[in-house]
């Protein structure tokens, strides 16, 4: 990643990263892995994209003049599975942070002390790309450790391996 002292380039390059770890995990599932919840009362990987989904295109479509929850966002709906294949919950994926990545490229350091509204509550653009970045590592994250759960054995690590450290630091230094 490239180093940024500008805060929108910092999120874009942040938020890039965490869309590669997922969309790493999100291979590794089968169509079957992908619509199981780990237990009867978590969310599936299908599901946590549905809402990353919805969350996404709300938050960010016209993000400086309107309202970050959207009247047409069914949020509870995003937590129901409908008759969906994974490769249209996929090309959803792909829209949503497609919305985002164009927001952000849309700002400049001047917006960042502006204010935008996320349910009638006030937020700088700072704010909100921070919240952003909170919200999408946790789901992030819960895609990653639902794929690697299902996966088990056969999980292609996505970053450093286990007991794999050493090595790879020693591979840093030397570049």
């Amino acid at each position: 990643m490239k180093t940024s002292t500008n805060p929108i380039e910092s999120a874009f390059g942040i938020l890039k990263q965490y869309k590669t770890l997922a969309d790493k995990a999100l291979e590794q599932v089968s169509e079957e892995e992908f619509f199981r919840p780990p237990e009867p009362e978590s969310n599936s990987i299908a599901i946590i994209v549905k809402h990353v989904n919805g969350n996404l295109l709300s938050r960010w479509t016209d993000f400086l003049t309107t309202d970050g929850e959207k009247e047409w966002r069914d949020r509870d709906g995003e937590f129901e599975m409908d008759t969906m294949e994974k490769s249209q919950l996929m090309q959803m994926w792909e829209r949503s942070w497609q919305c985002l990545f164009s927001s952000l490229e849309a700002l400049t350091p001047h917006d960042l002390g502006k204010i935008v509204t996320i349910r009638s509550e006030p937020h700088s653009v700072l704010e909100a790309i921070h919240r952003t970045m909170a919200h999408i590592s946790s789901h992030v994250g819960q895609i990653v450790f639902i794929a690697k759960m299902f996966k088990s054995g056969q999980w292609q690590t996505l970053t450093i391996a286990k007991r794999k450290s050493k090595e790879f630091n020693e591979t840093m230094n030397r570049a």
